[in-house]
């Protein structure tokens, strides 16, 4: 991924930062928005995975809307030029001050997950002389097989409204004079390599979607998330996922009626490629029957390999020859500040340049101040 040209910018620029390569940004939306297009289907970004001013500028660009699951992500959304009619707000806790925020913006949907929720929604817009539309947040208790952190479909997890609920949802939305149900929402959960789990998922909306129309409820969006996942272990040979093969499925096996609008939320399927994380290494270090590569990003700058056991590719930009094994940590005071273990990589040294890839998505978005280590800033290839 890396020429020698940008190896050495690299080598002028204090680490660590985050590097993102804007050309593969526009490839990977290129094929999404060319898929969209195919089957008339809309998608919200969601701002969760990454929300860099350039970054959101690009997807802005493409027709995307906007997936916010805070009162700050919809400001946001709406102050960077995303069209608030294509703002979807989730999140199982919104605040009265969140809800506020996004009537005002006159978004074009909430999807909500619990009754009181939609109550408080009703009395806030009531007060604001607003209508508010919503989406309800299906549990379709489906398991995403991915790790159990960032599983959101199963009947044991916190989010969504489960099929016993519906009489009661209905009934509650009935007495409700500033709401507006108008859709079905559904998320199973990240970083989703098997695609048998959206024929699942097209499947339950079928299943629920059919369900609300015996009710006599008329659904006019589906909204089925994101979820789709990468290549963290090959991103050069496969740096933008099988878009089609994904939306194939949703289209063969999705059942909808003429007047029903169809809506993804893409997060990290669209700008988890394009970044990495770029560091040097402080010291090689010899521990008993182990070499430590210490570099100077730590978990403070990517969390996932700490918290969810993630794996990133990790290259030795500067270095050839001999391969050596190394566990790859960083200079946090916690053990779990590792990158990688037992990885084989050139033999390493001191100042040499390494890039952690894939770290587009749920990396800088998510970097704090731990041990009062400074932020790391980002570059781009343009």
């Amino acid at each position: 991924m890396f020429d020698t040209k940008t190896v050495e910018r690299f080598n002028t620029i204090d680490t660590p930062f985050y590097y993102y390569d804007l050309s593969l940004l526009k490839k990977t939306l290129d094929l999404y928005t060319k898929e969209l297009r195919k089957y008339k289907f809309h998608a919200h970004y969601a701002f969760k995975a990454n929300a860099n001013l350039e970054i959101l500028d690009i997807i802005k660009e493409y027709g995307l809307g906007a997936d916010c699951v805070s009162g700050n992500e919809v400001s946001l959304a709406i102050k960077s030029g995303f069209d608030p009619k294509k703002v979807v707000y989730a999140g199982v806790g919104k605040s009265d001050k969140e809800i506020e925020t996004a009537l005002a913006g006159e978004i074009f949907s909430f999807n909500c997950e619990s009754i009181p929720e939609i109550e408080v929604i009703d009395s806030i817009a009531k007060k604001m002389g607003k209508t508010a539309s919503i989406s309800l947040r299906i549990n379709p208790d489906i398991d995403a097989h991915t790790h159990r952190y960032i599983s959101t479909g199963r009947s044991q997890d916190k989010f969504g409204i489960s099929h016993w609920m519906f009489d009661d949802v209905l009934s509650a939305i009935a007495k409700c004079s500033n709401i507006k149900l108008s859709g079905l929402h559904f998320h199973v959960g990240s970083q989703i390599t098997d695609l048998n789990v959206f024929d699942m998922l097209a499947n339950k909306v079928n299943e629920i979607s059919a369900n609300f129309k015996d009710k006599g409820v008329k659904i006019e969006n589906l909204n089925l998330g994101g979820g789709l996942g990468i290549d963290y272990n090959d991103p050069d040979t496969t740096p933008i996922s099988d878009f089609a093969s994904y939306f194939s499925i949703i289209d063969k096996k999705l059942i909808r009626e003429p007047y029903q609008q169809i809506h993804f939320e893409p997060g990290r399927a669209i700008v988890a490629q394009c970044g990495s994380l770029i560091s040097r290494v402080l010291y090689v270090k010899f521990g008993k029957g182990r070499k430590f590569a210490i570099l100077d990003a730590g978990m403070n700058d990517l969390i996932r390999p700490a918290l969810y056991q993630a794996s990133h590719k990790i290259e030795n930009l500067t270095s050839v020859g001999r391969g050596m094994r190394y566990d790859v940590v960083g200079p946090i005071c916690e053990s779990s500040d590792r990158f990688a273990k037992n990885l084989l990589l050139p033999e390493t040294k001191r100042g040499d340049i390494m890039a952690i890839r894939s770290a587009g998505a749920y990396g800088q978005v998510m970097a704090m101040r731990y041990n009062q280590k400074d932020l790391a800033p980002d570059y781009y290839s343009e």
